[in-house]
């Protein structure tokens, strides 16, 4: 008869991993919600005293600069710090356990290594989609409600990693591609720089390229006068450009590239697992 680890004995020997997801989660959400309300507030009432009648508008420290810090420093956690917590989970853990022996000890008691692997994988996937969820929702409510012109555009590349559904799948390749390279290396640290490394090589090519899959625009004009690229728009150089309703379609996209290596990296940890322990 077979068994498979229950999800409070995951969480116990993810303590460390899950302790700092939730202190990370708890951070940038309360980042986020300070630069919806109070920290908005401020500096809009800043931006019209000082700004009103001015334009170009000069602006320096104050409520203004505590709003942006705030806000850039929210989207730079949410790129980097869910990806690196799923890598933890993924290859220091799973590579610790193979390390020290726990992995085979449990095998030999009722656990097979396919539901062992399956049970250290599906907790974190859980918790770390459930909490990047969150944190986009915030970042889109405090991004939609901005009425400064801070530079926020849906193109910038922290901003648009954070807006959508690419920054809730790359965790989940960070985690398979962690899980991987823990049965791969069979150490943890190795493991979780491997990991980490190759989860954000992989985000930032897949991130360059993404805008190149999809049909741009191409911007209209003539010999004499040349062409105009309207506003708002993702440049890709001479004349071709995104514009914002291409948001979604581009995070599909991205997410379907992340979703489809992650499927790959699962799928080949599961195969490396299975041959070694036949």
């Amino acid at each position: 008869m077979t068994a498979t680890l229950p999800a409070p004995t995951v969480l116990r020997l993810h303590r460390t991993a899950l302790t700092g997801w939730l202190v990370a989660f708890t951070a940038v959400a309360a980042l986020l919600l300070w630069a919806y309300g109070p920290g908005a507030d401020a500096a809009v009432a800043e931006w019209n005293r000082l700004c009103a009648r001015q334009r170009p508008c000069t602006w320096g420290g104050g409520s203004i600069m505590n709003y942006y810090r705030a806000f850039t420093l929210a989207e730079f956690l949410i790129l980097w710090i869910p990806g690196l917590v799923a890598a933890w989970a993924g290859a220091a853990l799973i590579g610790r356990e193979l390390e020290n022996g726990t992995a085979r000890l449990a095998w030999t008691q009722g656990v097979t290594p396919t539901r062992w692997l399956a049970a250290k994988l599906t907790v974190p996937a859980v918790l770390l989609t459930a909490g990047t969820t969150v944190l986009v929702l915030l970042h889109r409510l405090a991004y939609d409600t901005n009425t400064l012109p801070m530079g926020w555009t849906w193109d910038r590349d922290n901003t648009f990693g954070t807006n959508g559904t690419t920054a809730i799948a790359w965790p989940l390749l960070a985690l398979a591609v962690g899980a991987f390279a823990g049965l791969l290396l069979r150490r943890a640290l190795p493991a979780l720089a491997v990991g980490f490394l190759v989860a954000g090589t992989v985000r930032i090519l897949v991130h360059e390229t993404t805008p190149h899959l999809w049909p741009h625009e191409t911007a209209a004009g003539d010999a004499k006068n040349g062409y105009r690229t309207p506003v708002n728009v993702m440049n890709l150089g001479e004349g071709t450009y995104h514009p914002a309703s291409h948001f979604w379609p581009l995070q599909l996209v991205e997410t379907g590239f992340a979703l489809a290596i992650t499927a790959a990296a699962v799928t080949t940890a599961f195969w490396l697992l299975r041959r070694r322990t036949a």
